[in-house]
């Protein structure tokens, strides 16, 4: 699944391993809750907070840790650039109510990696600059369940990790095989994996694990070799290796020369579920969970139909593509058990997703298309921009959209899902904005969040359309 970076952060190659007292570096105040603490003592939008208790916190996680002592000294520079210093007692508990514009107060720490089917390097030249972050910092994995390597972790990273008790952290790993990581993340660090999952179990600490299938290269004997390798860290009462994700790799048009990849065929795909779901039996019998679980696309590649809700337990890595799909179905159906016989007035409606999803959110199509009144159209399209016919839809962009759409009956209204915009802005992937989406179009496009808010929508929800 596509993760971007926020904009707002610059990358850095520094990341001190204790919290520093001595580096002023602010976080920067977003917006602060009504009724909280920090509302009461004066903070507001644009204030820096430098220090609490003479340390500079370098992320949430260290602002996190500084705020549950019960007498808090702050020093606090505001719009004016005027310092000011503020001391409070609160319960260990409360919490400010601050929101900081950036997760990362001191910048990014990007991956050292030269990965082939690094999606990042897949990208066209001249887009925003977020775009072109690569994203390898064990605090955004800690937060946000971002993917990293491991292999840029500094000594002082280590510890911080252990004291801290940054866990779970969610790690690519492609290959356990010392020679084959370090061929496939081109990082003769990577070869250290092993020694690795011996740390993260020596201390209790935890990791969810993802492979990303390139066919020839790690899969077939090598991937059963994987897959088994971390299911040894899987074992005991306290597993180090919590789950692993088996996703296919995805290459655009705009990938460099001669990288030697090859697509996932539908023959590949179906060889990579038969292999994964025999070793799931063999995880179940011994371990009591299927641990490594087929991302989404490998079934709707293989034109199979996705397996049923338990085959994924509590969805460990739904984030990742595993189990989204099914997930969702699993909340449409939910959402349609009570749907009116007939709508008040006629209403037609237009739903675009990606193509490779279409085919498995028909049925659902269709039982909308019962309630007498109401027609629903899905667009299953594909993708010119990344030159992929079989895409996701979080990855289809404005231009796609357009170009997909044009001379399709749309309705009255088109459904637009939010996972194709920046979750903070309305941006596509293309750096087309929303506004200027809608400019191209002659109907009403509604942003929706879900298959509640589908519903809602298609039956008439009156709130305001974007």
């Amino acid at each position: 699944m596509w993760k971007e970076p926020s904009s707002g952060l610059s990358a850095t190659s520094t990341n001190p391993g204790t919290i520093n007292k001595n580096k002023p570096i602010p976080a920067v105040v977003e917006s602060v809750e009504p009724g909280s603490i920090g509302e009461a003592i004066g903070f507001e939008k644009g204030d820096k907070l430098m220090s609490i208790n003479g340390f500079h916190p370098r992320d949430l996680i260290d602002y996190q840790f500084l705020i549950v002592d019960e007498e808090l000294h702050l020093e606090v520079i505001d719009k004016n650039g005027e310092l000011h210093t503020v001391d409070l007692e609160k319960d260990a508990d409360d919490a400010l109510g601050l929101v900081f514009t950036e997760a990362l107060f001191d910048g990014l720490k990007q991956c050292n990696n030269h990965c082939p089917f690094c999606f990042i390097d897949q990208q066209p030249p001249g887009k925003r600059e977020s775009l072109y972050l690569k994203d390898d910092d064990f605090r955004l994995s800690f937060l946000y369940g971002s993917y990293l390597t491991l292999t840029n972790l500094t000594e002082a990273d280590w510890h911080r990790i252990e004291e801290q008790r940054l866990s779970p952290l969610f790690v690519s790993v492609h290959a356990t095989d010392p020679n084959l990581r370090t061929k496939l993340l081109k990082n003769p660090r990577a070869g250290q994996l092993k020694e690795q999952l011996h740390w993260f179990a020596k201390r209790n600490l935890q990791i969810h694990a993802q492979v990303v299938v390139c066919p020839g290269l790690n899969d077939g004997q090598a991937l059963e070799n994987t897959l088994c390798d971390l299911a040894k860290h899987a074992e005991g009462d306290w597993p180090s290796v919590l789950s692993t994700a088996v996703v296919p790799v995805g290459l655009t048009r705009f990938r460099p020369m001669n990288d030697k990849l090859i697509p996932v065929s539908d023959i590949c795909a179906k060889k990579v579920i038969n292999q994964v779901e025999l070793l799931q039996k063999q995880f179940k019998a011994h371990l009591g969970s299927n641990f490594a679980w087929l991302s989404d696309e490998w079934y709707l590649i293989a034109g199979q139909s996705l397996p049923p809700r338990q085959k994924y337990e509590d969805l460990p890595q739904q984030q990742n593509g595993v189990g989204s799909i099914r997930a969702f179905l699993e909340e449409m159906d939910i959402a349609t058990r009570k749907l009116p016989k007939k709508l008040p007035s006629p209403k037609k409606s237009s739903w675009v997703v990606g193509r490779l999803v279409s085919k498995a959110l028909a049925p659902a199509c269709q039982r909308l298309n019962r309630v007498e009144g109401l027609t629903v159209l899905i667009y299953g399209l594909p993708s010119p921009h990344w030159g992929q016919e079989q895409i996701v839809t979080g990855l289809l962009t404005g231009e796609d959209l357009l170009k997909g759409l044009k001379g399709q009956e749309l309705g009255d209204e088109l459904l637009l899902p939010s996972i194709m915009l920046r979750h903070d802005e309305d941006l596509f992937l293309d750096d087309m904005t929303l506004s200027e989406f809608k400019q191209s179009l002659d109907i009403p496009v509604r942003v929706v969040h879900g298959a509640q808010d589908i519903v809602k929508t298609l039956m008439g929800d009156s709130s305001e359309i974007r």
